[in-house]
């Protein structure tokens, strides 16, 4: 039937006898019909397409539901003895069919005629699939009766109504038919005492499991007054149930071979596989074990975390003896309760070396699952190194063997639980004597946090916002830790663009304590630990501090490790969020007595980065990276699982401080920011270049392979934005005209001129080089002074540049500020801005934050008014709504940036660069 075309409309053509109806299939080129009879095959086969016309779906459905309805045997002759049709339906089939008129109604034919249409086809289905019509019995002739000659088809009648009828006495009986099982244990004392129980089978009412009946009663009564109260087929669906229930669990076999199938007597090796596998794979079947109340099953077991050695003497520089020095272990260990009430070690005993899984414990006989007594035989769930300990302490839960246990604390980890959680809101430390400034409240709460948190010899992240003192908060702890006795340096390792700002930091707040840069071509460590061993010295003397950059750190890591550090600390952390690089292994091989980590970014894309800040600085407490991939940031960043989002925050609050400029109290002094998106138009020029770039290389990423076609897209993007930027960008033109030519140049030069009218200074960030080459070379034709910092500016420029902006009494103030966003979005304090100015946009909004708190922090005195420069209908905006919406792909691209885009699809990254008009 291959000829028949499905996909256009199709037609029933009713009859009188039905049987005798047409189907006609049509398309563009022809007509088919057939007779209901012949349609039938073609209809069902259809019905498995996808691009089935929805009028040939609509009789498909309608064919199987008439098939299904004489198979049930419900049809019947119709009253002029001439043809068959359906009998009147109940309600499931009744809903069956309104719901098929519903799904499949089409154009013209409302859900109402569907249904008419449908009851047609029925009818058709009913009187064709006999092959015979009915005999109407005799005929009267001439005033008396004619006998007729039987043939073939009254036998076929005959049985069919045969069976109709049977079918209709059967309905008649209104008691339940449908059922589902249950098992029931039961022993006597001597059973138990052997180690043996009985299964019992029961049976209960599908819709009503209150009513319920041994097997044993089912089988042996029958009839109208049987006492169980089933129907007559109760016993027939019974024994399917108790085929598909041995079926899962194979020793229920026992049960079908009995002529009664009432009982059975399981030995000790048969109720260990009841208990092991049986109840489960039972369960999944709909059967369910009941156990009596005097055979309880009320063992459970918990996983205790407490101490497995204690720690061993405290080292030299210690502030107090801690219990997370190298020697010390917990281990998690099984303990059993029954009804709550935790076994002792010789119920333990006598559990794990119980031959039955049937015990008598405290007067009582109790079941025991043998998962419970490998638990018992094996109390020792793990050793684990402190830190993995404090994990467990704080989340409640530990992995056992692919499953998450609930985790009971010891007594010894009870009290540095409760320390760790309340570390940054007990009453503040005094500040130290030799601090040359006066902490905040919050500042000063910080500083008891970490003087909490490394007296433990547990390492912190402090994760302020830019521009809420996070230096100077080190700087106090330093003074507090060597005050109480530490005696080793502390180690700063910065971005290049810092060091001299640390430098000024400690000479204005510690002054007297030594400083030194280890960095450049003469960098030295040499008479760093004389303090300590010189005649008449104070041994408690600060040995201060030692600045270096990542840069050198990576290079000279082995020489550094070499110190004995009483702190090292990783200022801008984010510099580290790839665990795999040199410089993060270089910074992980350097020892101390604690570790800090500093930053106001610690997530910038993805969880994977707090892991490896969080690892660096308390090494184990997050697990390895993949272990917690899988643990914690896969179900997190899937958004499905709250209670993983809210059992890590438990584990890495204690850890993590994190105070923002807008939380309530923090900074109040800070002036307003006002935020603007200026959208922007395209100049011709731009538009040119703009729609030839991504007609010619989307044709090149079309026809490219996989690993060509990743480069294609990133230049694409690249290129894009570029053009977005000033046409000379993109056509690298460093010495053409570009006034005219960009709507962003003519809003800067128009900015600009506001700016430095009102007497302002305005920071320019652009996160291209060659971009801000060309705003350099404008700004110098209009004769505006600026400066210009990037990846490549020395770091004794750098400062002079930040002086020379901030306004130094000795300098001509610069008020306008050229930097590329990743070498000046960091570290640098520009309080004199007032205005700051994203001539592009970046993929991450935390990176442009980042580089908005050069100029709105703590210093700031004047309102903050950032601009975003954004072209309509480009990628820029695009780029922009992805930002503000946070839609799926908005979270693609904020976790992995243009790369996520060279995933796309060639169709959606077509339409995601495309150029739109108004």
């Amino acid at each position: 039937m291959s000829f028949v075309p499905v996909t256009g409309p199709a037609t029933f053509r009713a009859a009188d006898p039905p049987r005798e109806g047409v189907v006609e299939f049509s398309d563009d080129r022809r007509t088919v019909a057939l007779p209901i009879r012949a349609a039938l095959p073609v209809l069902t086969k259809a019905h498995a397409r996808d691009d089935l016309h929805p009028s040939v779906g609509l009789l498909s459905g309608a064919v199987l539901l008439g098939m299904r309805l004489v198979a049930a045997g419900k049809f019947e002759p119709a009253p002029e003895a001439r043809s068959w049709r359906v009998t009147e339906l109940g309600d499931d089939d009744t809903d069956r069919l309104e719901m098929l008129a519903r799904s499949t109604a089409h154009g013209a034919l409302d859900a109402a005629g569907a249904e008419g249409l449908i009851r047609q086809v029925l009818d058709a289905v009913a009187d064709a699939m006999p092959r015979s019509a009915p005999v109407a019995g005799n005929t009267p002739r001439a005033g008396r009766p004619t006998p007729r000659r039987r043939g073939p088809s009254d036998d076929y009648a005959a049985r069919l109504q045969a069976r109709i009828d049977r079918h209709r006495s059967l309905a008649a009986d209104d008691r339940p038919h449908l059922v589902t099982l249950s098992l029931r244990v039961e022993a006597d004392e001597e059973e138990l005492v052997a180690g043996a129980v009985r299964l019992v089978l029961q049976v209960h009412d599908e819709r009503n499991h209150l009513m319920v009946c041994d097997a044993g009663v089912l089988w042996t009564e029958s009839g109208p007054g049987a006492s169980h109260g089933f129907g007559a087929r109760a016993r027939t669906h019974a024994s399917i149930a108790l085929r598909a229930a041995a079926d899962a669990w194979p020793v229920l076999d026992r049960l079908l071979e009995l002529r009664v199938p009432d009982e059975i007597t399981l030995d000790t090796d048969e109720l260990v596989s009841l208990l092991d596998v049986g109840v489960g794979a039972l369960k999944e079947r709909g059967v369910d074990v009941m156990w009596p109340r005097s055979l309880g099953r009320d063992l459970t077991a918990t996983t205790v975390l407490d101490r497995a050695r204690a720690p061993g003497p405290p080292r030299e520089g210690d502030l107090v003896p801690t219990m997370f020095g190298p020697e010390t272990l917990f281990a998690f260990n099984w303990q059993i309760a029954l009804h709550g009430d935790s076994l002792t070690e010789e119920e333990m005993d006598q559990l794990a070396s119980s031959a039955t899984p049937i015990l008598k414990l405290r007067g009582n006989w109790t079941v025991i699952d043998p998962a419970i007594a490998r638990k018992a035989r094996k109390r020792l769930v793990r050793t684990v190194k402190p830190v993995e300990a404090v994990a467990a302490a704080l989340t409640g839960v530990v992995q056992v063997e692919q499953a998450e246990e609930q985790v009971v604390v010891g007594a010894s980890l009870l009290k540095v639980r409760e320390e760790l959680v309340t570390a940054a809101t007990r009453a503040p430390v005094e500040p130290p004597a030799g601090l040359e400034a006066t902490l905040r409240d919050y500042q000063l709460h910080g500083l008891t946090w970490l003087v909490e948190m490394t007296s433990l010899g547990l390492g912190a992240c402090l994760a302020d916002d830019m521009g809420l003192g996070k230096t100077v908060t080190l700087i106090a702890l330093h003074l507090h830790r060597h005050q109480h006795g530490a005696t080793g340096p502390t180690l700063v390792v910065c971005p290049a663009s810092l060091l001299g700002n640390w430098e000024a930091e400690i000479e204005r707040f510690a002054p007297g304590v030594p400083v030194r840069r280890f960095h450049g071509t003469q960098r030295s460590l040499e008479g760093l630990d004389e303090l300590d061993h010189r005649e008449g010295v104070d041994h408690r003397s600060d040995p201060g501090f030692v600045l270096t950059t990542y840069g050198t750190m990576r290079v000279d890591h082995e020489t550094l490790a070499g110190v004995g550090w009483d702190l090292v600390v990783a200022d801008e952390a984010q510099h580290v969020k790839n665990a795999r690089s040199s410089t993060a292994r270089g910074l992980r091989a350097i020892p101390s007595r604690a570790r800090v980590a500093l930053t106001g970014t610690p997530v910038e894309n993805n969880l994977t980065e707090l892991w490896a800040i969080l690892d660096w600085a308390t090494p184990g407490l997050l697990g390895s990276r993949m272990a917690f991939r899988k643990v914690w940031a896969g179900p997190i960043e899937s958004g499905h699982e709250p209670t993983k989002a809210r059992q890590f925050g438990d584990l890495i609050q204690p850890f993590l401080l994190r105070r923002k400029k807008s939380d309530p109290g923090i900074a109040p002094e800070l002036p307003a920011k006002t935020e603007t998106d200026h959208p922007l138009g395209l100049t011709r020029e731009q538009v040119v270049l703009y729609e030839a770039f991504v007609r010619d290389t989307m044709d090149r990423i079309e026809r490219a392979d996989e690993e060509m076609r990743r480069g294609l897209v990133l230049a694409l993007l690249t290129g894009l934005k570029q053009i977005c930027n000033h046409p000379a960008h993109f056509l690298k033109q460093a010495s053409s005209r570009l006034a005219g030519r960009s709507e962003k140049l003519d809003l800067l030069d128009e900015l600009l001129g506001t700016v430095l009218a009102e007497d302002g200074a305005v920071l320019i960030f652009t996160q291209y080089v060659a971009m801000a080459r060309l705003l350099e070379s404008h700004l110098t034709a209009a004769g505006i002074p600026h400066q210009f910092l990037h990846g490549g500016t020395p770091v004794r420029e750098r400062e002079a540049m930040v002086r020379r902006f901030q306004s130094a009494p000795d300098e001509q103030p610069v008020p306008v500020f050229l930097l590329s966003l990743k070498a000046g979005g960091t570290g640098l304090n520009l309080t004199r801005a007032d205005h700051v100015i994203h001539f592009d946009r970046w993929w991450n909004p935390a990176v442009e934050e980042q580089a908005t708190d050069r100029a709105y922090r703590i210093g700031q005195t004047r309102p903050v008014q950032v601009h975003r420069l954004v072209t309509k209908g480009t990628i820029e905006e695009r780029i922009a709504e992805l930002l503000s919406r946070k839609r799926a792909l908005a979270d693609a691209v904020l976790a992995r940036g243009e790369a996520a885009l060279t995933e796309l699809s060639n169709d959606d990254l077509r339409d995601f660069v495309t150029l739109r008009s108004d």
